[in-house]
C-alpha cells in the first residue's frame, strides 16, 4: 500500500461522521469538535480528491454519487477498525449483544427459547429490539438481525435460519364453514396486520386483487395481532411456522397459503470476524435450527 497516496486520517475521519449523521454540527458533536473544522476537513478532502462528496439539500446535506461510494468504504473499514480494536482490548465481551426482530418473531420463536441461551452463556448480557423496522448495522450498535425474506440483503452475511410460507389464517368462529376460494372475498372480513408492515396490500397485489372499497384494517404489534387473530377478531397474513400449532389444533384455519423459494427467516450480521457474544449466538441458533425444529419451543 502507497501510504503518502492516502488522504489524512482526519478529513476522512469528519468526512465519515457526515456521512453518518447528515450534517456538520451533527459530526462535530459525534467527533468533539467544531462544525467549522469538521467543514473545512471535509472540504480538504474533495480538493485532495478532486470530487464533490457533500451538498446541500434544504436545511441538511446529501452525499454525491463519490460521496455515497466513499461512505460505504470508510463504513466498511472503520467498522472492521472498531471490531479490531474491540477484540483487542477486550470491549467486544463486555458491551450487550444486541438483536433485532420483529414483535412477532421475538413472541412467536425467540422468547420462549432464550432461556435454553442464557442458561448455556450466562456472561452474555442481551440486548433485544422487537421492531418490524429494518435497522441498520453501524458499528457498536446492532450486531444480528433475524429477518423474513429472500435472502439478498446485499453487503451483509446472510444465512438461512429456517424457511417458512406466508399463510393467510383466520379463527372459525369469525368465517364458520365457508370455503374461501377467491383472494377478494378476504375484502369482506376485517384484517389483523404487526404494526409497521405491508403484509396485507403486499399479500392481495401479489394475488391480483385490487380493492374497490377500503380495507378494515387494524394495526397491531406482531404477538397481539396472532392473540386477536385466534379470538376471531380478524384476518392476518403471517408466517406459516408461527401458527403450524395453532393449525392443527384447530384453533385457525388456513385459508390461503403461499409458497416462495427461498422465503424465509435468515441470520443476518456485518460480514467480517463475530465478537466472541455474537458468535455463541449464531452457535446456537445453529444449535436451535438443526435441533428442535423451526415450529416448535
Amino acid at each position: 500500500m502507497d501510504w503518502q497516496t492516502l488522504p489524512p486520517l482526519n478529513s476522512l475521519r469528519a468526512f465519515a461522521a457526515v456521512a453518518e449523521h447528515r450534517g456538520f454540527s451533527q459530526a462535530g458533536r459525534a467527533l468533539n469538535v467544531s462544525h467549522a473544522a469538521v467543514s473545512q476537513q471535509v472540504r480538504a478532502l474533495e480538493r485532495r480528491l478532486g470530487a464533490g462528496l457533500v451538498m446541500r439539500e434544504g436545511r441538511g446535506l446529501t452525499l454525491t454519487p463519490a460521496g455515497a461510494r466513499l461512505a460505504r468504504a470508510l463504513d466498511n473499514a472503520f467498522g472492521e477498525i472498531a471490531l479490531a480494536v474491540d477484540a483487542l482490548t477486550g470491549a467486544d465481551v463486555e458491551r450487550p449483544l444486541q438483536i433485532t426482530c420483529t414483535p412477532s418473531f421475538a413472541a412467536s420463536w425467540l422468547m420462549p427459547r432464550i432461556a435454553d441461551f442464557r442458561q448455556r452463556h450466562p456472561e452474555v448480557e442481551l440486548m433485544i429490539n422487537p421492531t418490524p423496522m429494518m435497522v441498520e448495522f453501524v458499528p457498536g450498535g446492532v450486531d444480528i438481525a433475524l429477518r423474513y425474506g429472500g435472502g439478498d440483503w446485499s453487503g451483509l452475511a446472510v444465512e438461512p435460519l429456517f424457511p417458512s410460507d406466508i399463510a393467510v389464517v383466520a379463527s372459525r368462529r369469525l368465517v364458520g364453514d365457508k370455503r374461501i376460494e377467491d383472494p377478494a372475498d378476504l375484502l369482506d372480513y376485517p384484517w389483523l396486520q404487526e404494526a409497521g408492515t405491508s403484509e396485507i396490500s403486499t399479500w392481495l397485489t401479489r394475488h391480483g386483487v385490487t380493492p374497490d372499497r377500503r380495507v378494515s384494517i387494524t394495526h397491531l404489534p406482531g404477538h397481539h395481532a396472532l392473540e386477536a387473530t385466534r379470538r376471531g377478531e380478524g384476518i392476518s397474513a403471517v408466517a406459516s411456522v408461527f401458527v403450524a400449532e395453532d393449525v392443527a389444533a384447530g384453533r385457525l384455519v388456513v385459508l390461503f397459503q403461499d409458497s416462495q423459494p427461498g422465503a424465509g427467516y435468515y441470520i443476518v450480521t456485518r460480514p467480517g470476524v463475530m465478537r466472541p457474544p455474537l458468535k455463541s449466538f449464531v452457535t446456537w441458533l445453529r444449535r436451535q435450527r438443526l435441533g428442535s425444529g423451526a415450529g416448535h419451543a
